[in-house]
């Protein structure tokens, strides 16, 4: 499969959307969850606030946020998957009814109206957009300005060291056996070719810039496995 192939994306999505959440849990032995919430305290969402989660997946993140923003804030999440925002819709809790919203949308072109959010984040997925920088620009016309945002995913290492050569190894050697376990082989191997053509953190500092924003961190997490783009627009 073509990275940032959008119909690809979309179709992958929604073909692992019922073992997603299982596999996350058994693949990173539960550490996304510790990875997703070390992003939050970066970017320290407070109650009343306005939050967009972009890719939100089966809504972990939008969960989270509710939890931080309730009762007067609000939370849309926003995925090109239908069978992802199933789930998220369905683990929605019933005190989460009135700030938290699911909608089904494209990443570069949301929708959403301009200067409008308090902060943003999107976890796993700037990797699968067919255009990042566009994903960066639409991310930072919805934001007010001052807002912060929260970019979490794999890091890009470099060919030649022991990171990577570790990261190539468990994805070969653990995740796309387990995967395949699950019917997933195929699905999950997209993992390695994804990670090929994503920008390195000093990259992504660059385009969130050129898009707009005024401050960008590159963070490192899981001893350089993954990274997280803070940013400020």
């Amino acid at each position: 499969m073509k990275p940032g192939d959008p119909l690809a994306i979309e179709t992958l999505f929604n073909d692992i959307a019922p073992d997603y959440d299982r596999l996350n849990d058994l693949l990173s032995l539960g550490l996304h969850r510790f990875w997703k919430r070390q992003l939050l305290s970066w970017l320290a969402p407070v109650s009343g606030e306005k939050w967009l989660d972009v890719c939100c997946g089966t809504g972990d993140l939008a969960l989270i946020l509710a939890n931080k923003v309730c009762p007067d804030g609000t939370v849309v999440g926003v995925d090109s998957a239908i069978g992802t925002l199933a789930l998220a819709n369905k683990r929605m809790k019933e005190r989460f009814s009135k700030s938290l919203t699911f909608i089904h949308g494209d990443a570069l072109d949301t929708g959403l109206p301009s200067n409008h959010f308090d902060g943003a984040v999107m976890a796993y997925g700037l990797r699968n957009l067919s255009d990042p920088q566009q994903g960066l620009k639409e991310l930072h016309r919805v934001l007010k300005p001052g807002a912060r945002a929260g970019i979490l995913d794999f890091n890009q290492l470099e060919d030649d060291s022991i990171g990577a050569k570790f990261q190539k190894l468990y994805l070969r050697k653990v995740v796309v056996p387990i995967a395949g376990k699950a019917g997933l082989r195929d699905h999950y191997a997209y993992l390695e070719n994804s990670l090929k053509s994503f920008p390195k953190g000093t990259i992504q500092e660059q385009l969130a810039i050129k898009a707009g924003f005024k401050m960008a961190r590159h963070k490192l997490l899981a001893l350089g496995q993954m990274g997280a783009l803070i940013l400020r627009a």
